[in-house]
């Protein structure tokens, strides 16, 4: 080995990765450090077991990737009409229901990120880090290789990876993203199709109507306002259909203390009583809307996932943020609010060829109408964006 060549070597917390790194392929509006120390930190290693490939160029630490380490339910992954022919797999295949998948990107982030110093090229570190990677799969007993939700840039190098490593691409739920194109409210609302704004305006207004809220945006809560926050975002973990992780309360708690990390709140005036949240962290021109929690035992005319939305949408604007975006899942609503659908994809690898072949040919029959009810809808309203997806 030359001592330029490329290398990959393992460690096993965010603090043993070089700041160098962290800051070059993980600055704003991308969450850093301070993310992966709080999943690290926060108690959930029974769920997830979490490590960094950093690539590095002779000596120089030169890349990033983080990973981590789960048991999958097939049934997260896979959409529910395959799961019987799933079930019958299972039959001869056990390990087919229950995935021991190494990951590279992290749990509830929204897109798996892969970061080089801007010298070193991509395509390959790439080459470098795919097969380092899969023999750090065998070793930790994983079945399979996922490089998880991966945005459109770097899912074309991706595809080119995917050419020569035996990856298989595998159509992710999309991510969702409003641009702010001003300051001013009005400006948001005249990007929007007339019909979602006309739909928008009127449920804001039948929402008021029905009960005044008190709107406060919350910096470093204290430990009983992280009571309140912690019990909204657990009824609306309840509620979710898809579990990916189970997060607690420690997790907030760390969240809560970092600079970047904003909550808003609703109260009812009348009694004080949180009904509603959200979590969003300020990253450069964007603001990411993390976690909600909504008070589920309030009347459904109140219709709180827009108002606490509209309270989002007004401190985004007087912060002059650029796009807030707002995650995976819940998609009826957040089309109604003018978001727009982010592409992401899988790209994966099984160990065993013959499951490999079967997965692939699995995956090429997944698409948004099979994920989920809503993107079915919104499918076949518009059949051209999902194509250009």
């Amino acid at each position: 080995m030359t001592d330029d060549a490329l290398h990959v070597r393992f460690v096993e917390s965010f603090d043993a990765v070089p700041m160098s790194l962290w800051e070059t392929c993980f600055a704003p509006p991308l969450e850093g450090r301070w993310w992966y120390e709080s999943l690290e930190s926060c108690g959930i290693e029974d769920q997830f077991r979490f490590s960094y490939a950093v690539i590095c160029q002779g000596t120089r630490p030169v890349g990033l990737a983080p990973l981590f380490l789960m048991n999958v339910p097939i049934e997260l992954v896979m959409p529910p009409a395959l799961l019987p022919a799933l079930r019958l797999l299972g039959k001869f295949f056990p390990s087919a229901l229950r995935q021991r998948t190494l990951f590279v990107g992290s749990p509830c982030g929204d897109e798996g990120t892969f970061g080089v110093l801007p010298d070193v090229d991509r395509r390959q570190a790439l080459l470098c880090l795919q097969p380092a990677l899969e023999a750090r799969a065998a070793a930790m007993g994983a079945s399979m290789l996922v490089w998880k939700d991966v945005p459109s840039p770097q899912a074309v190098d991706l595809a080119w990876l995917a050419e020569r490593r035996r990856l298989f691409p595998l159509i992710s739920f999309p991510g969702t993203e409003v641009a702010l194109p001003s300051s001013r409210k009005e400006d948001y609302f005249a990007a929007m199709k007339a019909s979602r704004r006309h739909v928008l305006k009127k449920k804001l207004r039948r929402s008021g109507q029905a009960v005044a809220v008190a709107v406060e945006i919350v910096q470093g809560p204290d430990d009983a306002v992280l009571d309140e926050i912690f019990g909204l975002f657990w009824q609306t973990y309840e509620k979710a259909e898809t579990k990916f992780e189970r997060l607690n309360r420690r997790f907030f708690a760390l969240l809560a203390k970092l600079p970047v990390s904003r909550f808003v709140v609703l109260r009812e005036p009348a009694s004080g009583r949180m009904i509603a949240f959200m979590l969003c962290f300020a990253l450069g021109s964007r603001l990411i809307n993390k976690f909600i929690g909504i008070d589920y035992r309030r009347p459904k005319e109140w219709l709180l996932y827009f108002r606490l939305w509209d309270a989002a949408l007004d401190w985004a604007l007087t912060q002059g943020f650029e796009a807030i975006q707002s995650g995976q899942t819940g998609y009826a609503p957040k089309i109604e609010m003018g978001h727009a659908l982010i592409p992401l994809t899988n790209y994966c690898r099984h160990r065993n060829v013959l499951m490999h072949r079967i997965y692939a040919t699995i995956a090429r029959t997944v698409g948004w109408q099979t994920l989920d009810d809503d993107l079915a809808r919104f499918v076949k309203a518009h059949p051209e964006a999902a194509a250009d997806a």
